[in-house]
Parts: C-alpha cells; structure tokens; sequence
C-alpha cells in the first residue's frame, strides 16, 4: 500500500472526472484504504479523486511552461509563407474535418462546442446493435450512408455537449441543466404544473378520507368535537416529539449523504431501526395503562390533525424568507406559488440537527407500523376473536418486513431521488406525515370491519408473490448500492457496465441487465402481495397495489428523462442493451 503522497491542506492541481482539464483544489483527507484523496474545490464541493489524477503545483506549471521549446518557436517564425501549408492539406479538406472548436470565456467556465457531421462525410456504424455515441466509429462515405433526418438529430444530441466549471460537482451539473437556457416556468412542470398541483392538493385529503370512512363503515366517528380534536392533535405532536427526541438520542452512526442538486454534502443520523424497536418498547409497556382502541375509535381525527400539520409545515417552508438560492429545489426557481407549495422550494430544511425530510419519512414508516398493531387489536375485538386472521397476519408480517428492510438501510436512502433533488413540500410531507401511514394500512383497516377467511392457495399464493417480488427488490438494490458505493468491489467484479461521458458507469447485467429498474418490480410485485388477503369482495385494498403501480411508472418516466439529459447518447446505449424498464417482456 502507498504511502500519502499530497499532504492535507496542500494546494494541488486535479483532474476533473471524466475530462483532462486540471483545476486547483486543497486536499481534506487520503483514504489509506481506498487510496483515494478527497480534495475541496473553491466553492466547497468536495470530490473522492485517485492520486494519479493529482498533480503539484510546481511540476504542473514547469510542463506548462516547457510545452513548448524555445527551437520550435524559432522555426515556426522562419517558416516561409510558401511552406506554411503541405499540399496534401488544402482549404477543402481543412474545412471537411469535423474539428471540434474551443472557446474560452472570461470566467472560469470552459465550454466544447462540436461541429455538427456533414451528411456527405460521416456517419456512424452500428456495433452489434448498439448505437455508438460521439466517440464511437467513423467510418467514411463509401461504408454507408445515414438519412439527413438521423444525422440532424445527431447534431442536436453532439451540441448539447459541454464541459462544466471546475467548482462544480456532478449534481450540481445536472442541475444546471436542466435549468439552463430558460427559466424553470418555461420548461416542463410536473404532475400537470400549477393546475395539476392544485388538484391534488385539493383531491389527495379528500380520497384519503372517502376511503378511511370506506373502510371503517359505521365505525368512522366523523363528527367530533373540540375537545376530541385538540385530544388527538396532542397526541400527535406527543408522537412526533418521541420521535425526536429518539432521532438525537446517541444512538446509530453519522453518514454522509450523496452531494446535493446544490453541490453540498450533509451528514445524517442513521438510527431508524433502533427508533423503532424503542418505540414497541414504549408502546408494549404503556399497552397495560392506555387502551390503543382509542386510536381506532378516533382514526379521522388523527387523520385530520396529520393532515392539518402537514398543510402547516408545508406553508411554513413555503412561505420562508431568507433562503439562500443554492438551498433552493428546482421547483423552488419557479415563481408560481402553488407549484412551489406542492413540490417543495427549500432542498434540505433542518431543526437544529433533525433532517426534516430524513425525519418525516421516519415519521410515516414507523406511524404505519403502529396503526397496522393497532388494527390487529380492533380485529381481535370488534370480531370477538382469540387470534387474529390469517389475512391480518400477513398483511401485518409482509407490510412489517418491508418497513424492517427500510429502515435496516436507511442509509441508503440518502442517495434517492426525494432526498437529492426533491423539495420539502406538500407532497413530501402530507405523502409521508398522511398518506403513507393512514393508505398504505387500508388493507388492515379494511380486515377489522370486513371478516375475510381466506383459502389456502390464496394465501400461498400472496406468500410465493411476496417472496419473488422481496428478492428482486433485495437483490437489485443491494447490487446498485454495492456498485454505486465502491464500484471495485468484489462482489461487483463480474458484472458488466457502460461507460459514460458523464464520468460513471451504468450497470448492464445482474438484474439490471433484465430491466432498468428492476427495484421497480419487486416493489410492485411485493404491493400486490399485500393485497390478496384481503380477498375479491371490494377494490378499497387494492387501493395501494394501483397507486404504487402508477407511481412508479411515473416515476421511472421521470428518471427516464433526467437520465436523457444526463448521459445523452450514452442512454441511448444503455437502453439498447436493456430495453425493458419495469416488467420484462411486458414494459
């Protein structure tokens, strides 16, 4: 192992990832594990970077200046117009190579403008039916020739090429482009924009209702007076303050979250699961003083104080002033309010040392773990019986594993999309504070009041589905996390990638070589497990197996989109390879 060559604190020059330009950093630490220094640029951003790609400050300006010798200078000035150009090298082929041209700005962003390909010079071969991107073969007009409309959209795709400033990190790059050129109001809104944000903010509190009092039937006590609500709203804070203080309690590790749209990298605490199993323990010993039935008799006042504190911290971080434009989400560039309210304008809002996007997700998982214990109470009573259903068992031991699974890798939920790029809004807190809680446990909500005996093949086969679509899930994420953490790492040797202009790699086998996103899948398939206990008798459990469906499918258009703009042709690549996104053979 190599001894550290680059103190810490020294001034070095870097290669930027993916490029052969050299920009000035400081070196923070040297991983004598990884052999990897971590160097900061000028505006903060920090990058893991190899030492062969570190340079010093001497020996990088003594090559600059020795580049070229003092000879060659002086017979570059003798030469004689007459031999200024070699007769092989006419005006017309000069002009007929596809020369890429540099131009140098006066601030510290250096930009790659390509020459679009001529239609009668070049095109590009096809190499076991991948298509090859802008580094991939040329070949001269006698092998073939493309139709101008195809040579057209690969100029457009080359143009878009450029190199970003040296103080910025990949996310910030991205960010930016997809903010570049117009202003964020001109380009392509989500969810419809600000008349489809409308609606559902409108819509979302309305259905959840409508299926909550569904379910409970002449069970839902929907009229409740002042007392009853400002009783269930304080306990609702009671539980949130549980779980704060169970949040910066000295308990679980700090990790480091991936680099923000904003280029900054937060750390986190990371202790979900013992969260949760504290909080069993707290509910075990105060179920001998304290009937839990009571959240089940009063379930639409807790819904509506989860969704009246959703609505208020919404508004708060909405309305915020003050908020620096580098802690600002996409959205939150937009200038109409009700798009900003619903996405999120502020990117990481804190309280202190509590990650509030972090914590609400916390919030939902361990919430729908308790209202599913709950249920199984209320079935036990209401149903007068001496052991739950089996429907209840399932439901409760499948929507358990899950929630287990989660928090076990909650670090890994740092590098999702919610947590990098998306803004803390109404979507983000009333989708985990509310909906997931109070929607993703219809299915046990439903089983209190409706008596459902299922058969033994039914019940196989919610098991065999939940078992196939949990090991897609655990097996794919845990090849992009190993991956994405430490791509040479053994357990990663064998699978096979594309490399990218952007400076990573996308993986083309294991699962990923099945289908795009194969996480997707098992996420869907695990949803339609929970389901089939409920039985055919009504569509209210099914309820989630089509919401997730959806809400994945969107999302993965999402991805699809970003990742366009992200890798340009090296997408194209990709998706050659694997050309199925969610189901193989299927979509």
């Amino acid at each position: 192992m190599r001894d550290q060559k680059y103190d810490k604190g020294e001034t070095v020059m870097a290669r930027w990832p993916g490029s052969s330009l050299f920009y000035e950093v400081q070196v923070i630490t040297f991983d004598e594990l990884t052999q990897l220094y971590t160097v900061r640029y000028k505006d903060g951003t920090e990058l893991d970077i190899k030492e062969s790609d570190i340079k010093s400050m001497i020996s990088f300006r003594s090559k600059k200046r020795s580049s070229v010798s003092p000879s060659r200078r002086s017979r570059s000035r003798s030469r004689s117009p007459g031999r200024s150009r070699s007769p092989g090298r006419n005006q017309k082929n000069a002009q007929s190579s596809p020369r890429p041209t540099r131009e140098l700005n006066t601030g510290n962003i250096l930009q790659v403008h390509l020459t679009p390909l001529k239609l009668q010079d070049y095109t590009i071969e096809k190499s076991n039916g991948e298509l090859e991107g802008v580094e991939g073969n040329i070949v001269p007009q006698q092998v073939t020739k493309l139709k101008e409309e195809q040579v057209s959209e690969i100029n457009d795709k080359v143009l878009r090429y450029s190199l970003a400033p040296r103080n910025e990190s990949k996310t910030n790059r991205f960010h930016k482009e997809v903010l570049q050129e117009k202003p964020v109001e001109n380009k392509e809104l989500e969810f419809g924009g600000t008349i489809g944000a409308f609606f559902l903010i409108i819509t979302m509190p309305l259905l959840l209702f409508y299926m909550l009092m569904t379910c409970m039937q002449t069970n839902a006590n929907i009229y409740f007076t002042k007392s009853d609500f400002i009783n269930t709203f304080g306990l609702f804070l009671l539980f949130i303050f549980l779980q704060a203080f169970l949040y910066v309690v000295p308990i679980g590790k700090m990790a480091d979250g991936a680099p923000l749209v904003n280029g900054k990298r937060l750390k986190y605490k990371v202790n979900g699961l013992y969260a949760l199993l504290l909080t069993a323990a707290v509910v075990a010993t105060l179920l001998y003083k304290i009937d839990l039935l009571y959240v089940y008799d009063h379930f639409i006042q807790f819904a509506a104080s989860a969704t009246l504190f959703s609505v208020l911290i919404s508004i708060y971080y909405g309305v915020s002033s003050n908020v620096p434009k580098e802690e600002l989400s996409v959205a939150g560039h937009s200038g109409n309010f009700f798009y900003k309210f619903f996405m999120g304008r502020k990117l990481s809002p804190r309280i202190g040392h509590i990650d509030v996007k972090c914590f609400s997700i916390r919030l939902g998982l361990i919430g729908w773990v308790l209202i599913n214990v709950v249920m199984l109470l209320a079935e036990l009573k209401l149903q007068q019986r001496d052991i739950p259903s089996a429907s209840m068992i399932l439901v409760n031991s499948f929507q358990l594993l899950y929630v287990i699974y989660t928090l076990w890798n909650e670090e890994r939920m740092l590098t999702s999309l919610e947590i990098v790029h998306k803004g803390y809004g109404f979507m983000f807190a009333f989708g985990n504070l509310v909906w997931v809680p109070f929607t993703y446990s219809l299915q046990a909500l439903y089983l209190v009041t409706h008596t459902v005996e299922i058969s033994l093949p039914l019940a196989l086969a919610s098991v065999a589905l939940k078992v196939i679509g949990f090991s897609v899930f655990l097996v794919s994420n845990n090849q992009k996390y190993d991956f994405r953490k430490n791509p040479d790492d053994p357990r990663s040797a064998d699978l096979e990638t594309i490399s990218t202009s952007a400076g990573n790699k996308l993986l083309i086998s294991g699962w990923w070589g099945i289908v795009r996103h194969p996480n997707y899948c098992g996420d869907i398939i695990m949803a339609w497990s929970w389901c089939l206990p409920c039985g055919f008798a009504h569509i209210i459990p099914y309820f989630y197996g089509i919401f997730l469906t959806l809400l994945l499918v969107h999302r993965e258009a999402r991805d699809e989109k970003q990742c366009k703009i992200k890798y340009g042709l090296d997408w194209e690549k990709y998706c050659q390879r694997v050309p199925y996104r969610i189901f193989p053979y299927i979509y």
